[in-house]
């Protein structure tokens, strides 16, 4: 590794940069393109909440509950307890945008009654998921630190503890996009959403889509760092 001015230089921290890039560039989009059709009203007049209780009663479901929780786009299905949270911006506002946004969460509840693969597969890797997070990190560090060949071991398990969060990453996409296809389809069926209204929120979900790209994309990017890393280290 290069140094420069006395001053540790590490090249692969580009990639690090890069996911970061690419992730604020996804994160302001969807909030741009949200609150864009965040001010266009639905003809329907229905608010995200009653949007939600339609969407779920015209799929035989009648056990979610819908809520409304304070914040700004944190809305979510939560299959542990049937509860669909529908944040500030959602529950009360009949915008497209809003209404988009709940029939999306919908679509992970429907998911859930219909046992959808994907959906089923991140919620087994949760608990793997979060306790290898949880460890990943510290073994990497303190097996960099360590010259021997512990250092080496840790440094590989932290490695494999950081892929399950890559895998986890990756795991998420088909079923965010597959209840945001659900979304627009159920919408259009319903018709509580007019052909026009549908293309903004096609709009706002495929924004919202890409955020789980770029965070995965940033994962990769990382695991690919450490890899690097690890190599180097192997070499020296």
């Amino acid at each position: 590794m290069p140094y420069y001015y006395g001053y540790y230089f590490d090249p692969t921290y580009i990639l690090v940069i890069i996911g970061a890039v690419i992730c604020l560039i996804a994160s302001a989009r969807v909030k741009t393109t949200f609150h864009k059709y965040n001010k266009v009203r639905s003809m329907s007049g229905m608010t995200g909440a009653q949007a939600a209780e339609r969407i779920l009663q015209s799929a035989g479901i009648y056990d979610v509950k819908v809520q409304h929780i304070s914040g700004d786009l944190n809305d979510h299905y939560d299959p542990r307890n049937k509860t669909l949270s529908l944040s500030d911006s959602t529950y009360g506002s009949s915008s497209v945008a809003a209404v988009g946004v709940a029939a999306h969460e919908c679509g992970h509840a429907i998911q859930h009654q219909q046992s959808y693969a994907p959906l089923n597969i991140r919620g087994a890797l949760v608990p793997i998921v979060n306790f290898g997070s949880t460890i990943s990190w510290p073994l990497i560090l303190i097996g960099f630190f360590i010259t021997s060949r512990t250092g080496d071991l840790l440094l590989n398990i932290g490695i494999l503890c950081f892929s399950l969060a890559v895998l986890f990453q990756l795991v998420t996409l088909p079923v965010e996009f597959n209840a945001s296809s659900r979304a627009v389809r159920i919408l259009g069926e319903t018709g509580i959403l007019g052909e026009e209204e549908l293309r903004g929120t096609k709009k706002v979900l495929s924004a919202a889509a890409l955020t789980y790209v770029a965070s995965a994309a940033a994962a990769i990017l990382q695991l690919l760092r450490l890899l690097f890393l690890s190599g180097s280290r192997r070499d020296d």
